[in-house]
Order: C-alpha cells, then structure tokens, then sequence
C-alpha cells in the first residue's frame, strides 16, 4: 500500500483536490438555489409541504441511475458529475431551509416590521441569520452525503477520487487494484472529516454570538 501511494502520490493529490473542489463548488451552488427556493415557499404551507414532498422523493433516487441517465443530455466528464452532485445536494439543505426559516418565532419578524425594515431587508437581516444554523445543519449532512456520490460520478468520466475506485474494481484481483480501491474510499472519508471540520468553524464564524448553541 505504501508503494502504492508513493508511487501515485502526485496523482492521488491531484484527484483529491478535483473531489473537493467538486464539491465545495456543487455545495455553493446548492445552497444558493435551496434558499433561494425556501426564501419563496417557507410563507406558504402548500408550496412548503411540495417543496418537502420533492426532497423526500429525490432522496429515493438511486444516485448511479441518475448518472447513467445525464449521459444522454450531458454526455461525459464534468458536466453530469457536476448536475448529480447539485442535484443532491440541494436536497438537505433545501429541507432545512424551509423548517429554520418556518420555525423563526414571528414576534421578532412583527418587531423588524415595525422598525420599518422592508421584507427583504427582513429576511436578509433578520430570518436568515436566525434559520442559520438549521440550513448549515443541512449544508453538513449535504457535504457528507455527496462526497460519496461524487465517487459514482467517476462512472461517466467526473473528476475526483471514484476513478480509483472503479479502476481497481474492473480488474478486481489483478496487480494493486485492491490498493485502488482503498485509495478512493479511505481519500473520500478523509475528505468527508476535512470538509466538516470547515464548516464547523464556517459556523462559529457566521452564526450570531447570541443564537450559537
């Protein structure tokens, strides 16, 4: 194994950095468009209830089925890596969303109000700071949950660490490919600890002194 490791080191550093920056950048764009989605429905408890029916049932999507099907419309490499990954990754965040923004007590919402902030203002300075924490809860399940679907995107040519994993899986039994894919799997959970270790300190960072738990 160390061999292995040594020989490929730079190849492994370099696959790694490609596995994160895939999902830091799918986090950023999931997060934008999960509150943004929130920031429409959270008022309305019909479009909320959709919102969640929506995120419950694309949980139950096999996330290599998904895949093999964005081949079509994306063909290969990054592009279906990078709508998968997105696409699951909204899905925690948008959910957490919804119950912090729903859950904010409205007497500190009618007290905004009647300072004379506008309902952006209100929501922007005001709701989102105090759902923080509950969407950075989902932002953490999220950077767990896709680290690893980030490896399937390797089955149609994604960047990141699931190429080892799938190439020593297609010559199972022959000459370091049980070191492929221990390098893929044991690089995908380190990563999984270093990106949650970042948003921890994220959230000391950005959440208000007076809401922290």
């Amino acid at each position: 194994m160390a061999d292995f490791l040594g020989s490929r080191f730079d190849q492994i550093a370099f696959a790694s950095w490609q596995h994160l920056s895939l999902v830091v950048q799918c986090l950023l764009l999931a997060t934008a468009i999960a509150i943004a989605v929130a920031a429409v429905v959270y008022r309305s408890r019909p479009l909320s209830s959709v919102a969640n029916t929506v995120t419950a049932i694309g949980l139950t999507i096999p996330a290599f089925a998904l895949v093999g099907l964005l081949v079509a419309p994306f063909g290969f490499g990054v592009p279906p890596a990078l709508a998968v990954v997105t696409f699951f990754a909204i899905l925690p965040i948008l959910r957490n969303a919804i119950v912090g923004l729903t859950g904010i007590n409205q007497s500190v919402v009618e007290s905004a109000r009647g300072l004379g902030m506008s309902r952006s203002s209100i929501f922007l300075r005001v709701e989102l700071p105090l759902a923080w924490p509950v969407i950075l809860g989902g932002i953490r399940v999220s950077a767990q949950m896709v680290m690893g679907i980030a490896a399937i995107a390797a089955y149609v040519l994604g960047p990141g660490l699931g190429g080892f994993i799938f190439s020593g899986l297609s010559r199972l039994g022959g000459a370091n490919s049980l070191e492929s894919v221990l390098t893929g799997v044991i690089g995908v959970v380190v990563l999984a600890l270093l990106l949650d270790l970042l948003l921890v300190g994220l959230g000391r960072l950005t959440t208000p002194r007076g809401i922290r738990v």
